[in-house]
């Protein structure tokens, strides 16, 4: 021989890499629904959150202007001092993420399906001050969004 040693080529079969691919495509397809639930999930509680940044600050603005609800969200905004700007309503997969509110009575609202917030601005309504998600839609747990 010489002196020189046969050396064997060294690396993967076609075989297995075939087996590695295929792992990986089950892998990928047990994993890519379950991310899209958790983004769902995260916009759905996004939202939850914003109407309790709302809620907060009406009740601060009711606490402030003495027993006065404002005349719409946009008034919380002005000069900063309740919120800075109007948080996004989010309800994943029925409506685009929107700022935009709505105002009138309760029973205004039966049905409305909209996307947006809703606040309850009329005087002498049972839930004046009261602000809603404008959805009839359900999120991941199977709640009405209009309920929260």
């Amino acid at each position: 021989m010489n002196g020189k040693r046969k050396t064997r080529a060294r690396g993967f079969t076609l075989i297995e890499l075939m087996i590695v691919v295929a792992i990986i495509g089950i892998l990928a397809a047990i994993a890519i629904p379950k991310f899209a639930e958790l983004i769902r999930k995260s916009g759905e509680g996004a939202s939850k959150g914003n109407l309790g940044s709302i809620r907060s600050a009406m009740s601060i603005y009711y606490g402030d202007m003495e027993g006065q609800y404002p005349s719409s969200l946009p008034a919380l905004t002005i000069s900063g001092k309740y919120l800075t700007e109007i948080p996004l309503a989010k309800t994943p997969s029925y409506h685009a993420d929107t700022s935009a509110a709505l105002g009138g009575t309760q029973a205004a609202f039966a049905g409305a399906d909209l996307g947006r917030w809703y606040m309850d601005n009329v005087a002498g309504e049972a839930n004046v001050g009261m602000v809603w998600v404008a959805c009839s839609h359900t999120d991941s747990k199977g709640s009405v969004w209009s309920a929260y």
